[in-house]
């Protein structure tokens, strides 16, 4: 997690003279300037007793805020949202993904996670493109999986906007900075020192594809120690994403695996059994049911949970299985080249449950021989 007092200097609104004296003597952070006393500053940033207080008392706000009362709150709560290019489900969801939260899309390979994620990426980069009043829009899209595509991301953007012509596409596939990881560590590292970059690019979008890859990869969660080890981990990386969405008014989208459980359905996270090699299977028999991975507490870190499952082929459902501002909902969509296209049907409801606990259909080995 992101401590208040970890905040760089940069952020907090201090003058330009201050910060360049702050970065000769190697303070950086807000708790690099609290954690000295007022004389050690004086020395350090050569300033006066009434400007080294000065700026203790601007850093001291930032890094800790002053409380809202729950009717400024109340005023304050303007959403405002970030289209996904899905009309119907822009509709229900009250105008797209709420900026400033986590939202997860979560379902078996071969559903359309990383092309939703594409499809949002093409939409917020060619935003600027299409409209050359306003600054530059970036998206940050983390890669976990070698599962990014370039050409996929211009196909999308070029027929979803047909009238692009080559300086365009250009500029759009430029707006998208793409970051690949390996391991848990290194993909926590770059979170943790991804303000500057938000802020120096511009940043409208964030995206990890995928959250669950690597913490799969690296902790056996039949372990118990290790389970408490991930869980751990992934609750600091879902406190750094919402700090991010937060602070810079962006929307942050993740995609999550499936897993199989085993047990009734009230049972915790201990139960769960990673299963990577079912992903393309139907679910199992008695006793198991295919979920959302990574288990009840992590359902619980992310605002919004969007889940993609199989229908009959070609068709596929996603459902919003977690909402802040709607209600449970289904909706039918095929992808083409302009990636998700919903069928003419429009929304359905369905009825839910526990978000951790939804069963979400896979492919059967019938569909799988075919």
């Amino acid at each position: 997690m992101i401590k208040m007092s970890s905040i760089k200097l940069k952020r907090v609104g201090l003058e330009n003279d201050v910060l360049q004296k702050c970065s000769r003597a190697k303070l950086s952070t807000c708790q690099d300037i609290l954690s000295k006393n007022e004389v050690e500053l004086m020395k350090l940033l050569d300033l006066g007793l009434f400007e080294v207080r000065s700026v203790l008392h601007t850093v001291s706000r930032k890094a800790c805020p002053q409380f809202l009362t729950a009717l400024e709150m109340k005023k304050d709560q303007s959403w405002q949202f970030c289209e996904t290019g899905l009309k119907d489900l822009d509709l229900v969801l009250k105008g797209g993904l709420p900026i400033a939260t986590l939202t997860e899309i979560a379902g078996p390979s071969g559903c359309g996670k990383t092309q939703f994620c594409l499809m949002v990426a093409s939409k917020v980069a060619h935003m600027s493109v299409s409209n050359k009043k306003i600054p530059t829009q970036s998206v940050v899209y983390i890669d976990t999986e070698n599962a990014f595509s370039a050409e996929r991301l211009v196909e999308i953007a070029t027929s979803n906007n047909p009238d692009m012509c080559d300086e365009d596409i250009t500029e759009l596939a430029s707006n998208v900075h793409i970051f690949f990881e390996e391991t848990c560590a290194s993909l926590l590292n770059r979170l943790e020192n991804m303000e500057e970059f938000l802020i120096e690019k511009n940043v409208k979008l964030m995206v990890v594809d995928s959250i669950a890859s690597l913490v799969r990869k690296e902790f056996d969660n039949q372990l118990n120690k290790n389970l408490i080890e991930r869980t751990n981990l992934l609750a600091k990386e879902a406190n750094i994403l919402k700090y991010l969405a937060e602070s810079f008014s962006i929307p942050v989208i993740v995609t999550n695996q499936i897993t199989t459980r085993y047990g009734k359905r009230e049972e915790t996270e201990q139960q769960e059994i990673d299963a990577d090699t079912s992903e393309d299977m139907e679910t199992p028999g008695e006793g198991g049911y295919v979920t959302a991975a990574l288990g009840n507490t992590w359902s619980h870190c992310v605002n919004t949970r969007l889940i993609v499952q199989y229908l009959n082929a070609p068709y596929r459902q996603i459902l919003i299985a977690k909402s802040p501002v709607a209600p449970f909902a289904a909706f039918v969509y095929r992808i083409q080249k302009k990636g998700l296209v919903l069928e003419d049907e429009g929304s359905q409801s369905y009825k839910g449950t526990d978000p951790g606990l939804q069963h979400i259909r896979v492919r059967s080995s019938l569909e799988n021989m075919g």
